[in-house]
């Protein structure tokens, strides 16, 4: 009877989280998400870790880099002294990034139009970066593409849209970057922009699900078979940053931003500045024994939301305290049953 009791109390104290939080409903998406009163214990740590000047000498290149994310590695790779060149297809908004980015670190960075899904274009981008600053020993793939919807109303067409840029377009970069490497023998550092829910797969988003995957599986592989020509290849898993663009698709209604703090552990979103530092170390010397990771990079987000009992956490005191009671109770029934 006290088993039935208390799992009546879990009952209800979980579908009493769930009413409150569905009954926030849609809501504008603010411009940053809230957070929770934990975040002062996780500063924001904007600055660059690395010592200046770590990549003086070398060529970085960054695709995607006109925007959001790829953007704040190519700047905090140039604050430290790299040679950077930014592929995407869009040239003017490339151009305009470069320019901004030179006037902040003070270093060449070149925009290159570019489209991963195209194995020539991507051939003249090289091309145009060893002409201006030579071979490439950086390579960092973070062009992505990705939309929800239910898996169902895909077209074939809506799914080779996020495989070719993700999976494909990450492939050929790196076929590209790599061959290249191992003609003039030198080695290479890669890093790529995977998710989470790579592991676990995810409902309404499975071309991004899959394509990254098969990332990771990528850059496990070559970790292998192409450590033996200098080259390290690791993956970045990063939690919710928000960045123009990609919450548009992702967030249309802002309810995700709005309330995202509160199934982070860290009780925050992630910076651009802080996934940046975390490149530039995979990038550097400073890592130079790690290959064929993925590191995931979400405050805690993916062990928060997987747990079974995670939800408890929204339990007050009071209600541990009516628990606690009947699972004393029923731990001291069934000792004494066993004593009979």
């Amino acid at each position: 009877m006290a088993s039935k009791t208390l799992n009546q109390v879990l009952q209800a104290v979980l579908r009493n989280a769930r009413t409150q939080e569905g009954q926030r409903g849609i809501q504008t998406s603010a411009v940053w998400a809230k957070e929770g009163a934990q975040a002062k214990h996780f500063p924001k740590m904007k600055t660059p870790m690395l010592p200046p000047d770590t990549f003086k000498g070398k060529t970085a290149f960054v695709t995607g880099g006109g925007t959001g994310l790829g953007k704040g590695m190519a700047t905090m790779l140039s604050s430290l002294g790299a040679n950077v060149v930014i592929a995407a297809r869009r040239l003017p908004v490339l151009e305009a990034t470069a320019s901004e980015i030179t006037k902040i670190t003070g270093n060449p960075v070149v925009g290159v139009s570019m489209d991963v899904r195209n194995p020539d274009t991507i051939k003249a981008a090289f091309d145009a970066c060893e002409e201006k600053f030579g071979l490439p020993t950086i390579i960092i793939n973070n062009a992505a593409g990705n939309f929800i919807s239910p898996t169902e109303r895909l077209s074939a067409n809506a799914w080779r849209t996020v495989t070719d840029i993700v999976l494909n377009g990450t492939a050929f970069v790196t076929l590209e970057a790599g061959k290249r490497l191992i003609k003039a023998e030198k080695g290479g550092t890669f890093v790529s922009i995977t998710t989470p829910y790579a592991r676990s797969g995810s409902g309404f988003v499975s071309p991004s699900a899959s394509a990254k995957a098969g990332v990771e599986a990528l850059t496990k592989s070559l970790a292998a078979e192409w450590g033996r020509y200098g080259m390290r290849f690791n993956c970045i898993a990063p939690g919710p940053i928000e960045t123009e663009g990609a919450f548009s698709r992702l967030d249309p209604t802002g309810q995700f931003v709005e309330q995202v703090h509160k199934r982070i552990p860290a009780g925050r979103m992630g910076e651009v500045e802080e996934l940046a530092n975390l490149a530039t170390y995979l990038c550097s010397d400073y890592s130079a024994w790690l290959s064929g990771e993925s590191l995931a990079f979400d405050g805690g987000e993916y062990p928060g939301i997987s747990g079974a009992f995670n939800l408890l956490g929204k339990v007050t005191n009071e209600q541990w305290d009516m628990m606690e009671k009947i699972i004393r109770s029923s731990s001291k029934k069934q000792k004494n049953k066993g004593n009979e």
